[in-house]
């Protein structure tokens, strides 16, 4: 399988090994913050791949994001990244967590009087981090799929969209993928996941 690149205007690095690109992705004089969910991506080698990228970098992490983020959850990170100072934002792992690395992205520049007002109000998203991302479950197409974001807060799921919050590159490393999707049913979950997306957006085509 070749290796490739190409921007959409998100720049997607494809191929096994490409993690790697992360070193020249990512300035080198930002302050990065690593956002994943459960820690399976230290059981499968992607965290260390991901650390490997990072050195010499000045990086922190931030562990625990769900399926369907929810809203509590990724508010800690926000803090984390104002009291810490980060300055760059990066997602490993499924949809959820680049859902959800989004909403810290916008909600850690909001200067408004909640943050979820993004979600629940609709305000307008007028900075965010710079981010990136790691796939290691495909199904949303969260890491390409414009400035589309969707969070929980209890029983509500509420979607934002912002161009800011835009991923500046992906990481697409197949590899990674075969490790998780080690069911027909994990398997069918994501294929499933990944046509429902996409007849989501049938009724905004221009006919």
């Amino acid at each position: 399988m070749d290796k490739f690149t190409y921007r959409n205007p998100t720049s997607i690095h494809f191929g096994q090994g490409q993690i790697a690109a992360i070193s020249t992705a990512i300035p080198k004089d930002k302050k990065v913050l690593v956002i994943y969910g459960g820690g399976s991506i230290k059981q499968n080698g992607v965290y260390e791949q991901v650390a490997n990228a990072l050195e010499g970098f000045n990086w922190g992490e931030f562990s625990g994001v769900e399926p369907n983020p929810q809203y509590d959850t990724l508010m800690q990170a926000v803090e984390l990244v104002k009291t810490e100072g980060y300055d760059y934002l990066l997602a490993v792992g499924g949809g959820s967590v680049v859902d959800g690395t989004k909403f810290v992205a916008a909600a850690a520049c909001y200067k408004g009087e909640d943050p979820w007002h993004i979600l629940l109000k609709a305000e307008p998203v007028t900075h965010a981090i710079p981010l990136g991302c790691v796939l290691t479950l495909p199904a949303t197409g969260s890491e390409s799929n414009a400035c589309g974001s969707v969070v929980s807060r209890g029983k509500d799921k509420l979607f934002f969209g912002s161009p800011l919050v835009r991923p500046a590159f992906a990481v697409l490393d197949p590899q990674t993928t075969l490790k998780l999707i080690t069911t027909l049913e994990v398997a069918g979950n994501g294929v499933v996941d990944a046509f429902v997306h996409t007849m989501e957006q049938l009724p905004n085509l221009p006919l």
